[in-house]
């Protein structure tokens, strides 16, 4: 088998992409590390304040040309771009798993072609726009329905997924006919950087996709309150995403957030419970549990409770937890140290809230920031780690008595952006589908997204749609256009503010 090099150093990374080309700019050096080894990656200087203008006076220039180009024009240039991209796979794995940490099977089986298929996908999307058939709706005017790009679009980025949360955000952006400012997270920008350079070499008119990497508490302010952008986009914490909304509202701002989760499993009597067992390991564990939809609360069936702690038990006895870059490697590192002492101390702290620590809870010896996959049960309600969002590899478990007891609690969080329930029973899975109130249901399984369907969620866990047809509504703006047919002068209406006189 081969590896995937965990570190590929860059010295004096261009940390931005503005109007077309890359950018050096000139605020604090920043050292991009491989949280697997804690060796450099790349190092590179923060953009600043200044660079955001640039950057949005950059994509405002750009825009009219972008936004006049013809559907079929732009959806040529998003095809090519989803071919290079799938021919530099190689190099979006590597630098994945560089930045983040993340295994390398994962980024080669999910990250990679997940975002490639999702680039092909709007490349279609942008020459089908759907509305209304033009009509004489009032009897002597004639209606019609036109979709504009939005403007320009500020976007926001985490690190948890550079690469699809990048295309999540841009591609329906570009399809919709806007341009593009975005702000990937500081510590992991390689991909948000590889896929401007593919976008242009695919076509796409300088400054209609500018990069800016640097910190939220600067940049990322910046960007969110511009004056001259017409829409914020952002996924990330819901702390963050309120104060990303606030900055947006100054000006009116569009705003489309995608914020944290803290999404229930709910297993009932009749699941198949192998299938149970396996689907809330790989729920929990996918990306090191470093997912707002990863299964966090399972909630248990009173008379499978014991035997899925003890299969759950047994699952993550075995994953093998290593070099990020070994094909054989199930769970890699959390993004950082500072993270995983977040983690970790949310896990000590369960204990005094009735929580059993089943297995995990600790750190392996060595370097990186790496965290055993850990299994919380009998915790309560009001406990901390059942009820905000952990972002780690830690799975909490509480039994329920009935079906109402199970759809209750998987509804008693802030949080609505997925879920799942096991069940062989159709009725069952109808009655969770309907009433778990979050905006993804997986029924038998949790995770799978696929690019023709919507992702996004509910109350703390935001609104607005990425990926799939809907996701482009959400860079478009809808106007009426309505055109009189009679020629009269003298319209019948006007008798309700004038006679003739």
């Amino acid at each position: 088998m081969s590896v995937v090099p965990s570190s590929t150093v860059t010295p004096r990374l261009a940390s931005s992409w503005i109007d077309g080309a890359p950018v050096q700019t000139g605020g604090a050096p920043h050292v991009l590390v491989n949280p697997a080894t804690g060796a450099p990656v790349a190092e590179y200087a923060l953009a600043q304040p200044a660079d955001v203008d640039a950057a949005v006076a950059s994509a405002r220039s750009a825009l009219r040309q972008w936004a006049g180009a013809t559907p079929a024009e732009r959806s040529a240039v998003l095809a090519k771009l989803a071919k290079l991209a799938d021919e530099a796979a190689d190099t979006l794995v590597a630098e994945e798993v560089s930045q983040t940490g993340k295994p390398v099977r994962l980024a080669t089986e999910f990250d990679v072609p997940g975002s490639v298929d999702n680039i092909d996908f709007f490349a279609g999307a942008a020459r089908h726009l759907e509305g209304k058939a033009s009509a004489e709706y009032s009897g002597d005017h004639t209606s019609s329905i036109r979709r504009e790009a939005v403007g320009v679009v500020a976007t926001i980025t985490p690190w948890n997924y550079p690469l699809q949360m990048a295309v999540w955000k841009v591609l329906p952006a570009l399809a919709a006919g806007c341009s593009v400012v975005i702000k990937p997270a500081e510590i992991t920008p390689l991909t948000t950087l590889t896929l401007a350079r593919l976008a242009s070499e695919a076509g796409l008119p300088d400054g209609v996709f500018n990069v800016v990497t640097g910190a939220g508490v600067d940049v990322g302010t910046r960007l969110a309150g511009h004056p001259d952008v017409d829409m914020v986009t952002f996924t990330g914490s819901t702390p963050v995403g309120r104060k990303v909304m606030l900055a947006a509202a100054a000006h009116g701002h569009r705003t489309q957030l995608e914020l944290g989760g803290k999404a229930p499993f709910v297993v009932f009597d009749d699941a198949d419970l192998d299938a149970a067992i396996q689907g809330a390991a790989a729920g929990a564990l996918i990306n090191t549990g470093q997912d707002c939809t990863a299964a966090t609360r399972a909630i248990v069936s009173a008379g499978l409770y014991d035997d899925f702690v003890a299969g759950v038990e047994e699952v993550f006895a075995k994953i093998v937890v290593g070099e990020p870059g070994d094909p054989d490697t199930d769970l890699g590192p959390l993004i950082s140290l500072a993270h995983r002492a977040k983690v970790a101390g949310m896990v000590e702290r369960a204990p005094a809230e009735g929580g059993r620590i089943v297995t995990g809870g600790v750190a392996p010896d060595g370097p990186g920031s790496f965290y055993r996959p850990t299994l919380i049960t009998d915790v309560s309600e009001s406990a901390e780690v059942w009820r905000d969002e952990i972002f780690g590899p830690v799975l909490t478990v509480r039994p329920f008595t009935d079906d109402d007891d199970a759809i209750r609690q998987a509804n008693d969080t802030a949080y609505g952006l997925a879920a799942s329930a096991w069940t062989r029973d159709v009725y069952r899975a109808q009655r969770a589908s309907r009433e778990i109130h979050a905006g993804c249901v997986w029924i038998n399984d949790h995770i799978p997204i696929i690019s023709e369907m919507p992702h996004g969620g509910f109350g703390a866990s935001g609104f607005g749609k990425d990926m799939s047809q809907y996701s482009l509504e959400e860079y478009l703006s809808i106007k009426h256009v309505m055109s009189d047919i009679t020629g009269v002068v003298d319209k019948a209406w006007h008798r309700t503010i004038f006679t003739k006189r």
